[in-house]
């Protein structure tokens, strides 16, 4: 019973940095943008997966969440408008035309900053969209930071990221 219980409320505390930060996109009204939110997101999921992985217990899980979603934010956070805006064209240009296990890669001159996408796998849903998942690698000052998702294609051919 008593692990049940903390399995469930680990889950909560894992989603919830997900729905709250997946809400915060940049619309012009403030300056925290989705790459932010994205890394947020990323980094409480896997800080809260690590802190239950470590027996950390409920304590040791939100402290994941927390310093995990703090530091993924701030790797987002720290792109500049060039750095988003090459890194999205990439992802777009790859998620539609790079064959799957081959990376398309980025590379902004001006703050030296990286990244590429390779997508692993494709496959259609049920309603008809096509789908790719992909892995996602962003270098900042030589830190090297990985993610994991899947973008579906939208009606008007953009690909649109859903996990």
């Amino acid at each position: 019973m008593m692990k049940t219980r903390t399995l469930k409320f680990a889950t909560l505390v894992v989603l919830l940095p997900l729905f709250v930060l997946a809400g915060c996109a940049n619309d012009g009204s403030n300056t925290f943008g989705p790459k932010t939110g994205i890394g947020g997101a990323l980094g409480a999921a896997g800080g809260g997966l690590l802190g239950a992985a470590a027996g950390g217990g409920t304590t040791g899980i939100l402290a994941g969440v927390l310093l995990g979603g703090l530091a993924g934010g701030a790797v987002g956070n720290v792109l500049d408008q060039n750095d988003r805006e090459m890194a999205n064209r990439t992802s777009q240009r790859a998620l539609e035309s790079q064959p799957t296990g081959q990376a398309a890669v980025w590379r902004n001159p001006d703050s030296g900053n990286s990244g590429s996408i390779t997508p692993t796998r494709t496959f259609q849903q049920s309603d008809g969209r096509y789908c790719r998942e992909f892995q996602q690698t962003v270098t900042i000052d030589g830190q090297e930071n990985r993610a994991f998702g899947t973008a579906c294609r939208q009606p008007d051919g953009s690909w649109q990221i859903i996990s």
